[in-house]
């Protein structure tokens, strides 16, 4: 079998997230909370690390952050990665206190001495770094190149750097080349991944937008490489809050059968035959699994049409009626109840099937 993308890369490791090599494409997002504030910056990670995230960045915008980020990285039960723009030193120091990796932009770092000394910083303390490129900071030579289209100009500051960070001896390298763009991004990601086929590969779409553009973005732009087999890590980037990140991505690699974490709800799209309120009966049920972890498939079926046989296979379900609904499971009905007590008796299923295994 030809092997993916994916699975030729390097294996970095982030604190004790394996990323390329095969490993699973790992999820990650950034904290928004202030840098020089601990406590809101620890809250956001355990809900971040609750809601399925497996690697955390950190912005350090000042070197009085310094502090803050080191006690941030000591008690942080996710690995903590530093987010360094302008300031070579601050990336210098960020290792030396904890990062679990560095991401630094070549486009503003300050040149090949200062890359260089964060490279000696990263080996030093044994950690690894992600080459991030943005099509909004590229550095001045490449941006004026009218002979290279924006995906050429992106993956080939990438390349650049890649190549001085091997010259250097240090292979422990990430890489990104992010557009707001799509097909910008997924042009960027496919060069990268045939010229680079050993560098593992971040994903993502930058500035994508709130909630539902962003998501809708990511999904179009992410899926499409990750179905190639291409990324090692992502992050779905939302003007929202963070753990809304987190979910997104479980959502998209769900849907691509690539990894599950949680349940996926089946609902139809309601119709004339409808006779509940369906639209908020799917929201409930959706709140209600956001706390189960178990992979299940609950469907919130608005009729008989789109009942029992249509959603077969999933491992629990309602079909709703008048003012009532028929409880199933595998295809199977259970009971039927009120439509005030559907939430309720799929809760009572769903608790069933956890305490199963």
């Amino acid at each position: 079998m030809t092997m993916k993308p994916n699975e030729r890369t390097r294996r970095v490791m982030v604190g004790d997230v394996p990323m390329g090599g095969g490993a699973p494409c790992a999820v990650q997002s950034m904290l928004n909370a202030p840098a020089n504030d601990v406590a809101a910056n620890l809250a956001q990670i355990d809900a971040l690390a609750q809601a399925g995230c497996e690697v955390v960045r950190m912005a350090v915008p000042r070197r009085a952050c310094l502090d803050a980020f080191e006690e941030v990285c000591a008690r942080s039960p996710l690995p903590v990665v530093a987010d360094i723009h302008f300031d070579a030193q601050i990336a210098i120091e960020a290792a030396r206190r904890g990062a679990a990796k560095l991401r630094i932009n070549p486009g503003n770092i300050g040149g090949w001495e200062k890359t260089d000394a964060v490279i000696e910083a990263a080996r030093e303390a044994g950690i690894p770094i992600r080459i991030g490129v943005n099509a909004g900071s590229l550095d001045e030579g490449l941006k004026a190149r009218a002979d290279l289209t924006l995906p050429e100009k992106l993956a080939a500051s990438v390349k650049e750097y890649v190549a001085h960070f091997e010259q250097r001896g240090f292979f422990d390298v990430v890489a990104s080349a992010k557009a707001h763009d799509v097909m910008t991004t997924v042009e960027t990601y496919r060069i990268l991944s045939r010229e680079l086929p050993e560098v593992p590969l971040h994903i993502g779409v930058t500035e994508a937008g709130t909630l539902m553009q962003g998501v809708v973005k990511s999904a179009s732009g992410l899926g499409i490489l990750l179905e190639e087999g291409i990324g090692d890590t992502m992050r779905i980037s939302l003007t929202d809050d963070p753990t809304a990140e987190v979910r997104a991505c479980w959502m998209l690699l769900s849907a691509l059968d690539l990894r599950r974490r949680g349940p996926e709800i089946i609902s139809c799209p309601t119709c004339g035959r409808c006779q509940v309120d369906l639209i908020d009966l799917a929201r409930r049920v959706d709140e209600r699994l956001s706390q189960v972890k178990a992979p299940l498939k609950v469907a919130v079926m608005g009729c008989v049409v789109n009942g029992p046989g249509e959603a077969a296979d999933a491992d629990l379900g309602v079909a709703c009626g008048a003012g009532s609904g028929v409880i199933f499971a595998k295809g199977k009905v259970l009971r039927k109840v009120d439509e005030a007590c559907i939430v309720e008796a799929l809760s009572e299923e769903i608790a069933k099937l956890e305490s199963e295994g």
